[in-house]
């Protein structure tokens, strides 16, 4: 599992722009089962995307094809972590 975090580096005005397409690029990862959480920093500096890949390499790939990536609108940290506890209810998400 990865955590993906980014941090905004254009304003808000322009992140704002491009949102209809970042939601496009969401669903499509939610639809491939790679995205299992995400949502905006509060305060609203970045965001958080909890994912599922095969390799960090993977993360690179998706989060290459983010708006908000190719239009310099955000850097991002990707930490790799394996889940070791969890609420039961969550355990179909991990397997």
């Amino acid at each position: 599992m990865f955590l993906i975090i980014l941090n905004y580096v254009k304003p808000l005005e322009y992140l704002d722009q491009l949102i209809p397409a970042h939601i496009e690029f969401l669903d499509r990862f939610y639809n491939q089962s790679k995205f299992l959480v995400s949502g905006r920093r509060n305060p609203r500096v970045g965001g958080v995307i909890i994912a599922k890949a095969s390799s960090e390499e993977e993360v690179w790939d998706i989060i290459k094809q983010d708006p908000f990536h190719s239009n310099g609108a955000a850097e991002y940290e990707v930490i790799e972590f394996i889940p070791s506890k969890y609420d039961p209810r969550f355990e179909g998400l991990l397997s």
